[in-house]
């Protein structure tokens, strides 16, 4: 069941997303410092250039956590889904255990009968 979702695979790919976003973001770590010999507003279009993409690298980090978390929800689903199918085998199987138990003694309550 998890190799029909490819859960595996998803997960690692989205996590490996993730961390080169967060390393792309750690490259953006501060902003850049105001430069003397430039007027205000050059320093103005240094700083919404820096912001800007720091931004946009938020917002992808954003949406990779995002999937990530959908493809961990799939994953537990189908956890679950597995460990009901197994609870029900389980009863499944508990239930005939007791079923064989109770014609050997039966059979054992006869024999006694007869002998």
């Amino acid at each position: 069941m998890l190799t029909k979702i490819g859960a595996g695979e998803i997960i690692y790919g989205l996590r490996k997303k993730i961390q080169s976003i967060k390393f792309e973001l750690d490259q953006l770590d501060n902003p850049p410092s105001k430069i003397p010999e430039l007027i205000e507003s050059a320093n103005f279009l240094h700083l919404n250039e820096y912001l800007s993409k720091t931004n946009d690298k938020k917002t992808e980090l954003l949406c990779a956590y995002e999937q990530y978390s959908m493809a961990l929800e799939e994953l537990l689903e189908t956890v679950f889904d597995i460990q009901n199918g197994l609870k029900d085998i389980l009863k499944e199987q508990s239930s005939m255990i007791n079923s064989q138990s109770k014609k050997s003694l039966k059979t054992k309550k006869q024999r006694k009968i007869k002998k």
